[in-house]
């Protein structure tokens, strides 16, 4: 009976996920919590020339060149506003550290299968390649953002040799 309890422990456990909560504009969207290495507060970033607008630059992270992506513009939503809530998350994409700047972070939750739900199907009108689903909590929807797919490989590639330089 003991194996039959563990068994499903495990597969319950599996079938969670922590998540940290971020806000961009009024939507509220989480990552997984593994990806993420640490949180900062925003500072002025080192400018890069010939890169995308959501590439803010470059900052020095404890001896490594950390790229700084900002997601209000990578998502396409109104220009970002960098105030006292501003904050970085710094994530572990592949084998490269990103910083991406949020509006501010709220939490960490834990969220069961039962909470989250398939991302919809807008067909090829609005890309929804970097939404793993919708979490439900209470009263709240949560925006569950796969942070491996959020850039595309070309992107990363642009980041690459500054990561390498570290």
């Amino acid at each position: 009976m003991t194996e039959t309890v563990a068994g499903t422990e495990a597969r319950d456990a599996a079938a969670e996920m922590e998540v940290l909560v971020f806000a961009l504009g009024a939507e509220e969207y989480a990552v997984d919590i593994l990806k993420v290495q640490e949180i900062r507060g925003y500072s002025n970033v080192t400018r890069i020339a010939n890169v995308p607008p959501f590439v803010k630059g470059v900052t020095n992270l404890r001896g490594s060149i950390v790229p700084i992506i900002d997601a209000r513009i990578k998502f396409g939503l109104d220009e970002a506003r960098y105030d006292g809530k501003t904050v970085v998350i710094v994530l572990n994409i592949g084998h490269r550290v990103v910083g991406v700047v949020v509006d501010s972070v709220s939490d960490v939750l834990t969220l069961s299968a039962e909470q989250i739900k398939p991302a919809p199907d807008f067909g090829v009108a609005v890309s929804t390649d970097h939404v793993l689903g919708l979490g439900s909590v209470d009263e709240r929807m949560l925006i569950l953002v796969d942070v491996e797919r959020m850039m595309s490989s070309q992107e990363l590639a642009l980041v690459e040799p500054l990561d390498a330089t570290g």
